[in-house]
């Protein structure tokens, strides 16, 4: 019996961000035999819950490019409630530094010309560890490219991104791009799409086909596990 997937997003009110998630759904569906079906964390529905509650024993893969609170506390709980594996996050995958990589890029040639400093936004957590994410990415990023690398988060850390363009720019850089480490263009895309001095920000990466095939491989991964046992709750 093939386990089902389901991929579950951190969710927005922006109907753009949905879609995107979708695309990104339709993507593992063409790469893996599986159902696969989104759920989300907030502001939109199907739930989480409601969705796991019809599918008992399925995989869960956290569209999520950091281990803040959800990947840690609220997605497990919920998966043990219906003995659902949780595979782990995108956070870190090489995929994504490369669908970052190819993001970025494509924001540059929109532009007119490459930029002489990058800044990796992510949407930042004040959690122990999750914002190792978005550093990985950066981390990765500086070794593709031949200009500065840095980092800066949307909420909860800092630097902020406009903090963040601004110390490039004081520092000399004219052409500072930001590559936006977010999932799907939520409210977070939408402040750094308007951010003046930034010289280019690309594209968030929910669509990106290397995300597609690194939550195929989640699942493959984690469907050769046994299957629990469902958590009774009182």
């Amino acid at each position: 019996m093939v386990r089902e997937v389901v991929v579950v997003a951190h969710g927005s009110g922006l109907p753009e961000a949905a879609t995107a998630v979708e695309r990104l759904a339709a993507g593992v569906r063409a790469l893996t035999p599986a159902p696969v079906t989104v759920a989300y964390l907030d502001h939109r529905t199907p739930s989480l819950p409601d969705v796991l509650a019809g599918r008992p024993g399925a995989v869960v893969v956290p569209l999520l490019l950091g281990d803040g609170y959800h990947r840690t506390v609220d997605v497990p709980a919920v998966a043990r409630r219906f003995a659902c594996v949780v595979t782990p996050s995108l956070a870190g995958e090489h995929a994504v530094s490369l669908a970052l990589y190819d993001r970025l890029r494509s924001a540059e040639r929109a532009a007119g010309a490459p930029a002489d400093a990058v800044v990796v936004a992510g949407a930042g957590s004040s959690r122990p560890g999750g914002n190792d994410g978005t550093l990985a990415a950066a981390e990765r990023l500086g070794l593709l490219l031949p200009v500065p690398v840095t980092v800066a988060y949307c909420s909860a850390a800092s630097p902020s991104p406009e903090e963040a363009v601004a110390r490039a720019r004081a520092a000399g850089f004219r052409r500072v791009a930001v590559a936006a480490h977010l999932l799907a263009p939520g409210r977070f895309a939408r402040a750094l799409a308007a951010l003046p001095d930034a010289h280019a920000v690309s594209a968030p990466l929910a669509d990106h086909p290397r995300l597609a095939r690194l939550v195929a491989a989640r699942h493959e991964a984690a469907a050769r596990l046994p299957e629990a046992v469902p958590l009774r709750v009182a």
